[in-house]
């Protein structure tokens, strides 16, 4: 189960008491939203959680592919320079 910090779980069921105060046809109480709240928490969340991990796993194979050519360096240049020079001799 996913744990969230005392303060973001309380604002949480804020949240979910007034969803239903202003969406639905019944209000719910502290406990009915907190037992909701975990509800979530146990069954859902961890769907969430793998897709977010999924999708940063994503963006930085990407960026890691991205990572050699940001970065990468031709190999055995020192003579290269030489070979351009005007006027040398081979």
């Amino acid at each position: 189960m996913i744990d969230l910090p005392k303060d973001t779980r309380q604002q949480a069921v804020s949240s979910i008491e007034r969803y239903f105060r202003e969406n639905m046809d019944e209000r719910i109480g502290n406990v009915a939203a907190a037992g909701l709240l975990g509800f979530f928490l146990e069954e859902i969340a961890p769907a969430i959680y793998n897709q977010a991990v999924r999708d940063v796993q994503e963006k930085w194979r990407f960026r890691v592919d991205e990572l050699d050519c940001e970065v990468h360096e031709e190999e055995f240049q020192y003579w290269r320079k030489f070979d351009k020079a005007p006027g040398r001799r081979r």
